[in-house]
């Protein structure tokens, strides 16, 4: 099967370097997936993410006039999450928060506001504080 930009196939971990790993194609053909094409968070060692042997899916980024393939994982496995949105039964979020009866919801409401107000004021006062403790201070330095 020849390959081509865009396509998505299997290789196996060839080499790890500290840039990247190489990955051997079904063609025989080598590629490099830089480290940066490896996962989506920051990767410090790429031996905890890969192994040499392994086999992986990798996108065919794209193919120099040198002949040098460039191969990403996360590109491959990006395809694979669901761009469908997660279903909601809203009915059941409804009565999730119907519990109680308004007198109970109003109280738990005016006590979680109460709460966040008092937390909210601290840390206004504690911003308010961090200057100079007196007005003189600014004037003798």
């Amino acid at each position: 099967m020849p390959i081509e930009e865009g396509k998505i196939v299997d290789g196996i971990v060839a080499n790890i370097t500290k840039f990247g790993a190489f990955v051997q194609l079904s063609d025989g053909k080598t590629g490099l997936v830089h480290i940066s094409e490896i996962a989506d968070t920051y990767i410090k060692d790429i031996n905890s993410y890969l192994k040499e042997k392994q086999t992986v899916k990798v996108k065919i980024l794209n193919i120099d006039k040198d002949g040098r393939i460039n191969l990403s994982i996360k590109q491959a496995q990006e395809l694979k999450k669901s761009t469908k949105p997660i279903e909601i039964d809203w009915q059941q979020e409804f009565r999730k928060e119907q519990n109680g009866s308004f007198e109970d919801r109003l109280s738990r409401f005016m006590k979680e506001s109460e709460e966040k107000l008092q937390e909210f004021m601290k840390s206004r006062e504690s911003k308010r504080n961090s200057g100079y403790s007196r007005k003189g201070d600014f004037a003798q330095r």
